[in-house]
């Protein structure tokens, strides 16, 4: 008796799809995070165009994989939208900041620039229980060129200097420092110190992604954030 003949062609070619669709659909897991939106429904398309129509892909698979192209769709989206906040932000902050042009601003600082004819401003966090707060102003060369008594009442108390020295005369142009001292139940402690800049224009970090600051000719550049009065 003679035996059937059988055609394995078939039997191979379908194995082959099915490996073939099975390393598309593994690829498509694997680089899911690095795929563009073209990427995935190209090999969304080659995956149903060899597949054994005997034995079509389980549609799980199809739901995970569209799953997965939500997340990345969704991602691309959010990253655009984000991107699309942060200038609207920032031209926002800009605005406003705008606005301190001419205004004091005052921050914490020990050093200021000083031009003579002009007056600085600042600020001592006076603590509780101070008799006495005193200011003192020193020079480059490290001479107390000027002390300045301070209210002591509990809290924010300003002050402002003319530039005159403790013998009457007008300190010049430069850098001088500024150490507030509280007396505390007779002890001498430190109080912290802010000092004032006049807002000349507004600079926006867009490389640094710091946002806005304000450019004083007293303190040089003032982050927004770092601003703690503004008079």
């Amino acid at each position: 008796m003679t035996s059937p003949v059988t055609n394995d062609n078939s039997q191979t070619n379908a194995a082959n799809a099915n490996n073939s669709a099975a390393a598309a659909s593994a690829a498509a897991a694997a680089s899911v995070s690095a795929l563009s939106v073209n990427d995935f429904l190209t090999l969304m398309t080659a995956q149903l165009q060899n597949q054994d129509p005997t034995q079509p892909l389980d549609p799980s698979t199809f739901v995970t994989q569209l799953a997965q192209f939500g997340t990345v769709a969704g991602v691309d989206s959010m990253q655009t939208s984000l991107a699309s906040l942060s200038s609207t932000l920032l031209a926002n902050q800009a605005l406003s900041s705008a606005t301190l042009v001419g205004q004091t601003v005052l921050t914490q600082a020990n050093s200021a620039q000083y031009t003579a004819g002009q007056s600085l401003t600042g600020a001592v966090q006076v603590p509780t229980g101070a008799s006495s707060v005193v200011v003192n102003v020193t020079n480059s060369s490290g001479t107390v060129v000027q002390q300045i008594n301070v209210s002591a009442a509990t809290g924010m108390n300003t002050f402002t200097w003319n530039g005159s020295t403790a013998s009457g005369a007008q300190a010049p142009s430069g850098s001088y420092s500024f150490q507030a001292i509280a007396n505390v139940s007779g002890a001498s402690q430190a109080a912290q110190m802010y000092l004032g800049g006049t807002v000349s224009s507004v600079s926006l970090n867009t490389s640094s992604g710091t946002g806005a600051s304000v450019n004083t000719p007293q303190l040089g550049s003032i982050a927004l954030s770092n601003i703690q009065q503004i008079d």
